[in-house]
């Protein structure tokens, strides 16, 4: 049974229905006891990072999420759900997050970018991610790949090693980490047509 994490702040309807389509038998979860019976978890999320802590944490889920990622319930997480899994952000000021990947999310920061276009933040729409190692949830899944993208902050993993994809909007940022149970996305893959359904459906078979 998949847990879609459901705090109010995700498209939760978008991805209830790709996961169907995926294959996987799903429950939305909105406080510890339905999290407890569930074997894997979806957290997705669209909204500030300090009012989705405050959020989970007012559901009484922020620390069961934690434990059960730590005792090895498999997990996947985007946009938010990605960023949510590091020590901190400076999304309107400092918020501690999960602490489950070492690093920070951190704004866009395009002064030097090199692109022949001017960008802007929020980095809006269709682009490419380029594998940085082998993953199982990129199972059938090209490098080189364009996906959905909607967000101002990204993350900026401590550890390079964690890193599965990475995606150029100025520079290169970290778009997916993969680290033991743990898969998350900064693209959507509800939004990202063929190539988003064939990483819900790796998921679904994990």
């Amino acid at each position: 049974m998949i847990g879609i994490i459901d705090y109010g702040m995700g498209n939760i309807r978008s991805v209830h229905r790709a996961l169907e389509r995926a294959g996987g038998d799903t429950q939305l979860v909105t406080n510890p006891d339905q999290l407890a019976r569930v074997d894997k978890i979806v957290l997705p999320g669209v909204a500030a990072f300090e009012d989705a802590i405050t959020q989970l944490r007012s559901q009484e889920l922020l620390e069961p999420i934690v434990q059960a990622v730590k005792q090895g319930s498999p997990y996947l997480g985007f946009c938010l759900g990605l960023q949510l899994l590091f020590d901190v952000s400076y999304e309107n000021g400092e918020h501690q997050g999960m602490g489950l990947v070492s690093g920070e999310v951190v704004r866009f920061d395009l002064a030097d970018q090199t692109s022949d276009l001017p960008l802007r933040v929020p980095h809006m729409g269709w682009n490419r991610i380029e594998w940085d190692r082998p993953c199982p949830m990129l199972e059938g899944i090209d490098s080189g790949s364009y996906v959905y993208f909607a967000h101002s902050y990204h993350v900026a993993p401590t550890n390079e090693k964690v890193i599965a994809t990475s995606t150029e909007y100025g520079y290169s940022f970290t778009s997916a980490v993969w680290k033991d149970n743990i898969f998350a996305t900064q693209f959507h893959p509800e939004k990202s047509q063929a190539v988003g359904l064939r990483l819900l459906e790796n998921f679904v078979k994990m």
